[in-house]
């Protein structure tokens, strides 16, 4: 559930400690998409707060902003580029940045909730072949 490291170092994680691979791919699935709904839902009402700061707020403002821009543009396209960023194993693409995308985006909660955890399946799936070959090769 931490930002960063989420699912990726998690699974790394259990292969070091030759955890068995589907118990701990599930667990860090849902350890991973359990926090996503509520920053989705949350994430817009914090932005806002934060664009009424001194000294800072004309940043978050930007961000709101620049979001609402895209949000007019919102098709399908970028469900599936939702998707990917989070499927690809890349760090600072999980699910928490993928959140802070949908709510810039104003997707709907549940719609982009879904595909980012089809997104962090496929992106567990890909870091358990890795990691547990990986660990496989070296033990």
């Amino acid at each position: 559930m931490l930002p960063l490291i989420e699912l990726r170092g998690a699974m790394i994680y259990a292969a070091v400690a030759e955890m068995p691979f589907l118990p701990s791919l599930i667990c860090c699935v849902i350890g991973n998409i359990l926090p996503v709904p509520f920053l989705i839902k949350f994430a817009k009402t914090v932005l806002v707060y934060l664009s009424k700061v001194k000294k800072i707020g004309w940043i978050f403002q930007k961000i709101i902003d620049h979001g609402n821009k895209k949000a007019k543009k919102v098709d399908n396209a970028e469900m599936l580029g939702l998707f990917f960023f989070v499927a690809f194993p890349i760090p600072g693409t999980g699910a928490w940045t993928a959140s802070l995308i949908a709510t810039l985006m104003q997707l709907r909660v549940w719609k982009s909730t879904l595909i980012i955890l089809l997104g962090v399946i496929t992106c567990g799936i890909i870091m358990g072949f890795l990691s547990f070959g990986i660990a496989d090769l070296l033990m």
